[in-house]
């Protein structure tokens, strides 16, 4: 009656062993995959946040130039300059946030021009 009982124990615990198998796979798979679409979130973010910098540093010189414009009497000269600095402004910010191009030296080593 023990040996039947021991059997019993043992392919129970077999079965118990193979079911955790399966739930471990399981939630391994649920693992890569979230991880998978957090690295899709962050790079949905990033692609943002270099959107909206280039977006609005455009937008800044294409309103200060027409502020300048209205001020000014310059008829379209100011927008088009303010609003071709505001691109190449821009441009920079977003090759410096993809780290395609290096900060000033001062700004790196947290030394100020006041000294």
């Amino acid at each position: 009656m023990t040996d039947d009982r021991d059997e019993s124990l043992e392919k129970r615990r077999a079965q118990l062993g193979a079911e955790l198998a399966d739930k471990r796979s399981a939630v391994g798979e649920d693992e890569r995959g979230e991880v998978r679409a957090e690295a899709s979130r962050k790079g949905y973010a990033e692609a943002m946040k270099l959107s909206s910098e280039f977006i609005a540093a455009i937008i800044v010189g294409a309103v200060l130039g027409y502020l300048f414009d209205r001020f000014v009497g310059t008829a379209p000269w100011g927008m088009i300059v303010l609003l071709l600095l505001g691109f190449c402004a821009g441009v920079l910010n977003v090759l410096r946030s993809a780290g395609k191009v290096a900060t000033p030296m001062l700004e790196k080593h947290g030394l100020d021009k006041k000294r």
